[in-house]
């Protein structure tokens, strides 16, 4: 059996791949002491550059001969675990062992790639093992029932449902809207995240940016009755409305961008200015005086089914609305009701002018609606803010907000 260059590569990862894997049980010290498993670098290089000649000699037609080889290694580590387990129960080194025998065949029958990848998986967990444990302790019973959620909607849910259409003005099409209902529970299910990793306390203008991802509106409201209830925090608790509002821009950009990138390059121009002024003015508040750390801020949980079906809905409706705004009224039609929106649901006013762009509307005449949405809800913020808050806030907020709805405003008439 001649051996091509191939041959001897795909025997030499899996080779490597042993010795990485068993590199790091050695430097761990897994593979030392009186609690020690049975395999160090030596083993798993051995068992690698086994693996490595199974996998050829399965190409040439010896699968007896690598079957005989693979089932002695098993034997073997699991007559080890036994053992070992009699001082400690931890099987993570001999389940380390089946997946480099594993990449050490996969290797040998020249699957380099899949080989490679396996091993670095493997190396990385290892190696992280501390991060990964403290990242597991952090994990609230919260956080673990929505993501858990999050996967039945996305992997059981959203296969079972019906492509569509069904009905009038363009139809219901219950896959296409689930999918947007996922998209944007997962968006502001990393900001949830995102908030309670950092950790509110590090500061208003944090907690606003990280709150931003979720509502901007909800931060307002917020941090403006907050502002009601402590003294001497109003010009940080406006800083956070404005990290919000900016973080709002960012997400209309990224959000229509995933959901149609014709429309978000039409977008971009209109939010640059806003954003541009909404973090100008968030970073001038924060320059300017010091804050002293927040108290936390209660953030709901995004991922729950009634919310998911209320959402899902709310965009239904908004889609059948602004449909039948422009087949009535044409594109003013379209325009009125972007406003509107822009009072009540940024993220929906997003899919009805992403979803209908092409067969329905124009991409330029959906971002100049999603941007005269964004005008609307800055609107709509600088009145809450205006009408709740305290002297102070007032102030902050009605010169930031005012700045960012006159950056809307411009880039309107500049591109319109």
């Amino acid at each position: 059996m001649a051996l091509s260059l191939t041959d001897a590569l795909g025997i030499l990862i899996g080779a490597l791949g042993g010795a990485a894997v068993g590199l790091e049980r050695q430097w761990s010290g897994h593979a030392t002491g009186p609690t020690a498993r049975f395999a160090g670098i030596r083993t798993f290089t051995l068992m690698g550059l086994l693996a490595g000649l199974g996998g050829w000699l399965w190409l040439n037609g010896l699968q007896v001969l690598t079957v005989v080889l693979l089932s002695g290694c098993a034997a073997l580590i699991v007559t080890a675990y036994m053992a070992a387990s009699r001082v400690e129960v931890d099987g993570t080194t001999e389940v380390a062992v089946f997946v480099v025998l594993a990449a050490g065949v996969v290797a040998g029958i020249h699957e380099l790639r899949l080989a490679s990848a396996a091993i670095a998986i493997t190396t990385l967990l290892l190696v992280e093992k501390s991060k990964l444990h403290s990242i597991v302790e952090h994990i609230d019973d919260a956080s673990l029932r929505a993501a858990f959620r999050f996967a039945v909607m996305a992997v059981v849910i959203l296969p079972l449902l019906p492509t569509g259409p069904y009905g009038p003005l363009g139809g219901i099409r219950p896959r296409q809207l689930w999918a947007m209902v996922l998209f944007f529970s997962g968006l502001s299910f990393a900001g949830y995240i995102a908030r309670r990793a950092i950790g509110s306390h590090r500061g208003y203008p944090i907690a606003g940016m990280l709150g931003g991802i979720i509502s901007s509106t909800n931060v307002t409201l917020s941090f403006a009755r907050t502002s009601r209830k402590e003294d001497g925090i109003g010009v940080p608790l406006a800083s956070g409305v404005l990290a919000a509002s900016a973080v709002m821009c960012v997400r209309v950009i990224i959000a229509t961008a995933v959901l149609n990138l014709a429309v978000s390059t039409r977008l971009l121009p209109y939010l640059v200015g806003p954003l541009v002024v909404a973090a100008f003015t968030a970073w001038l508040g924060v320059r300017r005086q010091k804050e002293p750390a927040s108290g936390e801020l209660a953030a709901s949980n995004p991922l729950q089914f009634r919310l998911a079906l209320q959402m899902a809905v709310l965009f239904q409706i908004v889609l059948f609305a602004v449909r039948w705004a422009q087949n009535t009224w044409g594109e003013p039609g379209v325009f009125v009701s972007a406003g509107v929106l822009g009072l009540t649901d940024v993220d929906a006013l997003v899919v009805s002018m992403a979803r209908d762009t092409g067969a329905q509307l124009p991409a330029a005449t959906a971002a100049t609606a999603i941007a005269i949405g964004v005008l609307s809800n800055t609107l709509l913020k600088l009145a809450v803010g205006m009408i709740i808050g305290v002297k102070q806030f007032r102030r902050v907020v009605a010169i930031g907000l005012s700045a960012v709805a006159v950056a809307c405003v411009l880039s309107l008439l500049w591109l319109r």
